[in-house]
């Protein structure tokens, strides 16, 4: 036994890897291997000779099992010594760059439009995006044979056979969300409504689902002099100068009386400068709130009255950024996102100036 342990554990000493480590464990331990050719001699012994060889032959195979382990541990750390000579990783190196995503204009937009009117007392309202036909049309005075409550211009929610409500829409535009209003929190009030909404249209301006913020403001004594000093002080945060607005009479069913409103800008080189210049561009509609558009939200219109607008939100962005095709909002080209996207942190602040 002292030669078959003198034999193994200096050749387990000088194996120079794993391979040649594996054939001396076959050869001492395994199942033809030495020692266990001796262990199945035991049987043969008398029981004298046994109580002598076998604690002898089974200290002999834990020794070499141990010598095993230990020169399979020692060679798996030269590996990787000789491992990590090669392959090294300077800590004082800048990192990768991580590719970070950018906030879509029309979230900075929103996020940006509700900064300047929270400053002016406005709060935000929110409504459902699929609407009653009496709150998108009945409540706000738009009349059946109205252009607008056409399937060529609206999305009608499909009926079950042999039901015959009105079917629902998806709302062609926010202001449903002034009727829930007034009827919940009733007069004075001072809100915006922005969200997406719903029209059968699509060319280089219009798309079938965008974005519109409205306002409602309600008390006693508000007159158009009052829109008109909203509406400016607005444009003029926005887009971080001076803007002139231009009030035209035009006729909407829920207000009376009812103007489109234009901005001061000019038009040089194809591009659209706001604030300056003779021309003027189209951007609102808005008016004094429609008795009947009171009465269905709930509000005495003897008693109070307000104004009330609307704008696309996508426009908006599309004047201040520079930003030549509406449809480009929704295609999801990460080029777009990348070149016209905003970084998170560029929060919209009043006195950051936005």
């Amino acid at each position: 036994m002292d030669e078959l342990r003198d034999k193994y554990i200096d050749a387990i000493a000088n194996a120079s890897d794993e391979a040649a480590l594996e054939a001396l464990r076959v050869q001492a331990v395994g199942k033809k291997g030495e020692v266990s050719l001796k262990m199945r001699e035991l049987g043969k012994m008398t029981p004298e000779e046994r109580q002598v060889a076998g604690p002898a032959l089974n200290a002999l195979k834990t020794e070499i099992n141990a010598a095993l382990a230990a020169r399979k541990a020692s060679l798996a750390d030269a590996a990787l010594e000789e491992r990590l000579k090669t392959e090294w990783l300077d800590v004082t190196l800048p990192s990768r760059g991580r590719r970070i995503g950018t906030i879509h204009p029309v979230s900075q937009v929103t996020e940006e439009v509700t900064a300047i009117f929270a400053d002016m007392g406005f709060s935000v309202a929110e409504g459902p995006q699929i609407d009653s036909d009496w709150y998108n049309f009945d409540a706000l005075n738009i009349p059946g044979h109205h252009p607008a409550r056409a399937e060529m211009d609206t999305f009608y929610m499909h009926r079950a056979e042999g039901d015959n409500r009105p079917p629902h829409v998806l709302r062609t535009h926010t202001s449903p969300v002034q009727i829930r209003h007034m009827e919940k929190h009733g007069a004075p009030c001072r809100i915006i409504a922005p969200g997406r909404v719903y029209r059968a249209d699509y060319d280089q301006t219009h798309t079938p689902m965008f974005h519109q913020v409205e306002g409602l403001a309600l008390d006693r004594d508000i007159s158009m002099a009052n829109l008109k000093w909203v509406l400016e002080a607005f444009f003029s945060a926005f887009f971080g100068t001076s803007v002139k607005t231009r009030f035209r009479a035009s006729h909407f069913p829920f207000v009376e009386p009812g103007a489109e409103v234009d901005i001061q800008c000019s038009f040089e080189g194809g591009t659209v400068k706001v604030g300056e210049g003779d021309d003027w561009l189209e951007v609102l509609g808005s008016g004094m709130v429609h008795p009947s558009v009171l009465r269905a939200g709930g509000v005495d219109p003897d008693t109070y009255q307000g104004f009330a607008f609307g704008m696309g939100i996508d426009r908006i962005a599309m004047l201040k950024y520079g930003i030549p095709d509406l449809r480009a909002f929704f295609e999801s080209d990460l080029r777009w996102l990348k070149h016209y996207g905003f970084s998170a942190l560029e929060v919209p602040t009043l006195h950051g100036g936005l």
